[in-house]
C-alpha cells in the first residue's frame, strides 16, 4: 500500500531545518516548507498482511531499563524497514525472516480490543501505563486501513486507562481526537522517535518510515492539542548519526518536546548480519569504523544484552555521548520534569460479545471485521485447531521477552 509519509511532498535538501536560537520563548513556531519532490524512490516491496488471533494482548517485563513494566502490540513485523531494528529476530517465531520477511509479511492482531478488553476485565487486574509500540511501529503504514492502534486508544479512553505510544510515523496525528481527550485526563504521553534530520540518511536508515520533517509537524500538532510529547534519538550510531544528537534535540523542543531520552545500537541474533551488509553497502568506506566503535562501547562485542548498561553502553564513548546529552538537554530545558501518569481514574471495561473467559478460536477472517470495525483483507487465512493454537502460544512467549528496548 503507498501512503504519504511527508517523502512525496518534501523535495527537501538533507538537513533543512534552520538553527534553534536559544531563546526558545520570543520565537513564534515555525511552519515546516512542503515543495515538490523531484527525486525518484525505488518502489516499495509488496507487503502482505495476515490476520491473527490474539490468546492475550498484555506482555509483561522486569526489567530495569525500561520505564515501563507492561507493552501492547497490535502488529507482528513492521513495513518501516529500520536495518537496526531490534524486533527482527522475533519474526523468526512465525517461520519467517527476520530481513525482507519482518519488512513485508506482516501479521495483524485483527482481535486486539476485544482481547485486551477482556484482560482488563479480569478480577483483580491493577492497571499500570501500557506502552504501545514496544516491539513494531503502532503507526506503521498498514495502521491506516486496520485502525488497531485506534480502536485500542478508544478502550483506554473509555476505561480512563494511562499508555504511552512510541512511533516514528506522522499518522500518529491522525487521532489527535482521541489523544487530546486523554491528556486532558493525564492518562497518554507520546514519544516520537527521531533518529536523523538528513532525509538521505532517512531513506537509506528507515526506508519506509515518515519523514524526519513530517515526524517534527507531528510534534508540533500533538504539542498543540495539548499532547504531551517526548523525544527518542534512538539509536545512536557511531559515525553515522551521532553528530546529529544536539540538532535533533533543538528541532524537537522547538516543535514542543517536553521530554528526551537516547539509546546506542544494539545487535543482537541476525540483527547483526544485517546491520553489518548495510553498512557494507551503503557505507563501505566507514564500515569498519563503525563496528569498532561499537565493539568500544560493547565491552569489545558487538552487542551487550546485560541489564544496565545494554541501552547506554560502557567506556570513555558511552561516556560522551552521556555528557553531550545531559548539556544539550540542560540547555534546552528538556526533562526538567516526567510528566507521571494517572492510574486512578481506571474504570472496568463493560463486558463485549466474545470477550469473557478466553476468546472463542478464531476463524477465517473472510467477511469478518477487525475489532475497529475495519473488515479484514479478503484470503487471509489463519491457522487454527490445535496446531493453530500451540503456534499462537509460541508467538505469545515470543513477543512475551519483547519490549522498547529489548
Amino acid at each position: 500500500m503507498q501512503v504519504d509519509d511527508g517523502w512525496s511532498a518534501s523535495g527537501l535538501p538533507a538537513d533543512f531545518v534552520d538553527s534553534v536560537p536559544d531563546n526558545f520563548s520570543d520565537t513564534a513556531p515555525r511552519v515546516i516548507p512542503i515543495l515538490p519532490d523531484t527525486r525518484h524512490a525505488p518502489p516499495a516491496p509488496k507487503t502482505t498482511v495476515t490476520a491473527e488471533e490474539a490468546r492475550k494482548m498484555l506482555s509483561r517485563n522486569d526489567s530495569p531499563d525500561i520505564p515501563f513494566d507492561v507493552a501492547v502490540n497490535p502488529y507482528r513485523g513492521c513495513e518501516h524497514g529500520c536495518v537496526y531494528c531490534y524486533a527482527r529476530p522475533t519474526h523468526s517465531y512465525l517461520g519467517y525472516s527476520p530481513g525482507l520477511d519482518f519488512e513485508t509479511r506482516l501479521v495483524a492482531k485483527a482481535n486486539a480490543v476485544q482481547a485486551l478488553r477482556a484482560e482488563l476485565g479480569r478480577p483483580g487486574y491493577k492497571p499500570s501505563p501500557i506502552n504501545i509500540g514496544s516491539a513494531t511501529d503502532p503507526y506503521q503504514p498498514i495502521e491506516r486501513e486496520w485502525r488497531l492502534t485506534r480502536g485500542l486508544l478508544e478502550l483506554m479512553l473509555e476505561t480512563r486507562h494511562p499508555l504511552t505510544i512510541v512511533t516514528k510515523n506522522g499518522l500518529v496525528a491522525r487521532d489527535l481526537d482521541l489523544l487530546a481527550a486523554l491528556a486532558e485526563q493525564k492518562l497518554v504521553v507520546v514519544y516520537m522517535s527521531i533518529t536523523t534530520l538528513d532525509a538521505g540518511m532517512a531513506r537509506t536508515l528507515e526506508p519506509r518510515a515518515a519523514a524526519p520533517w513530517r515526524r517534527l509537524e507531528a510534534v508540533r500538532s500533538l504539542t498543540d492539542a495539548g499532547v504531551p510529547v517526548g523525544v527518542l534519538v534512538a539509536p545512536v550510531i557511531p559515525f553515522i548519526n551521532d553528530e546529529s544528537m544536539e540538532h535533533i534535540l533543538q528541532e524537537s523542543k522547538a516543535a514542543g518536546a517536553h521530554y528526551a531520552s537516547y539509546t546506542v545500537l544494539r545487535l543482537p541474533w541476525e540483527v547483526k548480519t544485517l546491520f553489518e551488509d548495510w553498512l557494507n553497502v551503503h557505507f563501505p568506506d566507514r564500515a569498519q569504523r563503525v563496528l569498532h566503535r561499537v565493539e568500544d562501547l560493547r565491552n569489545g562485542r558487538r552487542n551487550d544484552p546485560n541489564f544496565g548498561t545494554r541501552m547506554r553502553g560502557t567506556g570513555v564513548w558511552a561516556d560522551l555521548l552521556r555528557q553531550r546529552f545531559a548539556v544539550a538537554t540542560r540547555k534546552l530545558g528538556l526533562n526538567r520534569h516526567r510528566l507521571a501518569l494517572d492510574c486512578d481514574r481506571f474504570l472496568r471495561p463493560a463486558s463485549a460479545p466474545g470477550t469473557a473467559g478466553t476468546v472463542s478460536d478464531f476463524l477465517s477472517p473472510v467477511g469478518a471485521q477487525a475489532s475497529s470495525g475495519v473488515p479484514f483483507p479478503a484470503a487471509r487465512p489463519v491457522a487454527g485447531g490445535a496446531r493453530g493454537r500451540g503456534m499462537r502460544q509460541l508467538h505469545a512467549a515470543a513477543a512475551g521477552q519483547l519490549s522498547l528496548f529489548d
